[in-house]
């Protein structure tokens, strides 16, 4: 390792998770080396990735965003450009950018016991090279950027009209006057399907195998604006922040206790939306309960109106054949379409796809807990950065990287050189870190890290009590142990 690159800490990501990181990291030890791989050759992460129409964000900026530097856009839920350039300025107002290297992507982390110390690979426009760090810190999502999930059905190759997967989407695509079919019914194509009806679409059809929960929400917030023309700018964006994240709780408290009660305060908004001869139980009622999947924002409405106006329909049926001017379903009913766009899930991957091993053994996270929903066990000196599944992903991200940036400052005040969760022995009650029946999580059930039955190994979902738990709980809690070099056989060598 002699000659090599050595970093503090290296982060992994550019995206929200990842600059909210690098943040922190600041705030911290001001000797402290760092950096930001970045894979893409872009900051923003999954705002620079996603292209397709509408795109936009599945809650509000308030919690979305960064809580150092509060979003100041006009809108609530924003689109998708918009939280680009947020993420971009905010990287150059604190002189983040600087740290950000882009087209670096880790292939490999390898650590070293007797050196405590992580031999990271990585390439640089396809030139591979190798750096170490003291610790890795995970901020690249949990799907992959090069590959969406894609099925196939027969028939494909006969289509004579064009196939687009949304996380690829081309740049010189017109859907005016043309048929668009959407295939599934999760965020990514209640957002499509209005968009497109925008773009001038002769009729846009979501078909879907099974309904999701959709809900509407004011595109701007009104008490928000109100509170912060009536208060000091810091109170008035604390004050907005704790009322989406309080109601974000007691909706999803709701959700767990009463199920039946929000089923109706659902069905009450759709219908109001619809109108009454539009077919809600057989489109828009699912057969599970809502936040068993994650529910369906769609700004003021906007799908229920392109719905009801006659632009777009749903479809609740599966696909038997592509045929050359469209879709033929099980039911025996044929779909024409010049367009088929399949927004169909994403394709989980974690760590961006590195490999790691701790002593020359492959780690396998979908066999390890996640303590604190933060830290692997049995592998030292890494931190992942993975959000909520029932609010925002930075509000979890955050509480993370301010742990992380704890745990650091607690090292170097011990003069520690290695920190690993260790858990308890092997029960049968651990599931995956992801409490989600969609597709997506199920597919990946076996790559993603378990949670436990009890703290520190259960992921809470829950923000104020996370909020205790990172800023206010003991870094030295039995659970974590510290090592440190031996000093003397290293000098020895």
């Amino acid at each position: 390792m002699t000659g090599m690159e050595h970093l503090d800490v290296l982060v992994v990501g550019a995206g929200l998770s990842g600059i909210d990181a690098a943040f922190w990291l600041k705030t911290g030890n001001a000797t402290r080396s760092w950096a930001i791989f970045e894979g893409r050759d872009a900051i923003g992460g999954t705002w620079d990735l996603f292209r397709y129409p509408g795109i936009r964000s599945d809650s509000d900026m308030t919690t979305l965003g960064f809580p150092f530097r509060p979003w100041r856009g006009e809108k609530a839920i924003a689109a998708g450009e918009d939280i680009r350039d947020y993420i971009r300025d905010t990287a150059a107002a604190f002189d983040i950018d600087a740290k950000v290297r882009l087209r670096h992507r880790v292939t490999n982390a390898d650590w070293s016991s007797a050196d405590a110390l992580w031999i990271v690979s990585y390439t640089v426009d396809g030139i591979a090279a190798q750096l170490t760090c003291r610790f890795l810190f995970l901020c690249s999502g949990y799907y992959d950027y090069a590959a969406g999930h894609a099925p196939t059905w027969p028939g494909m190759d006969a289509f004579a009209g064009q196939v687009v997967h949304p996380q690829f989407w081309p740049d010189d695509l017109s859907v005016a006057g043309k048929d668009v079919v959407v295939v599934g019914s999760g965020a990514t194509a209640v957002t499509l399907v209005p968009a497109m009806v925008d773009q001038g679409a002769a009729h846009v059809t979501m078909l879907q195998r099974s309904p999701t929960y959709i809900v509407s929400r004011p595109s701007r917030d009104d008490r928000a604006e109100t509170l912060r023309r009536w208060l000091p700018d810091k109170v008035a964006e604390a004050a907005v922040r704790w009322k989406n994240i309080g109601y974000g709780i007691f909706v999803y408290g709701v959700s767990r206790r009463k199920p039946h009660v929000l089923k109706q305060k659902i069905r009450q908004q759709q219908r109001a939306m619809l109108g009454p001869d539009f077919d809600i139980a057989t489109h828009l009622t699912p057969r599970y309960d809502p936040w068993d999947q994650r529910l369906c924002l769609v700004p003021d409405g906007d799908l229920f109106k392109v719905l009801r106006n006659g632009r777009a329909s749903i479809a609740t049926d599966e696909i038997a054949e592509f045929t050359r001017d469209g879709l033929q379903l099980k039911s025996g009913e044929a779909i024409p379409a010049d367009i088929v766009v399949t927004a169909t899930g994403l394709k989980v991957q974690l760590m961006g796809g590195a490999r790691l091993t701790v002593d020359g053994a492959l780690v396998d996270p979908g066999k390890r807990l996640l303590y604190k929903g933060a830290m692997l066990d049995g592998v030292p000196n890494l931190a992942f950065a993975i959000g909520y599944t029932n609010a925002s992903w930075t509000l979890k991200c955050d509480l993370t990287s301010q742990f992380v940036r704890r745990l650091l400052d607690h090292m170097d005040r011990r003069k520690m050189d290695s920190v690993v969760p260790v858990a308890p022995p092997p029960t049968t009650g651990d599931e995956p870190i992801l409490d989600l029946s969609s597709g997506y999580v199920q597919r990946a059930a076996d790559l993603l890290p378990r949670q436990g039955a009890s703290a520190p190994w259960k992921v809470k979902q829950n923000y104020l009590r996370d909020l205790l738990a990172f800023r206010t709980g003991r870094i030295d809690d039995s659970v974590l142990r510290f090592g440190r070099r031996d000093l003397a056989k290293e000098r020895a060598a």
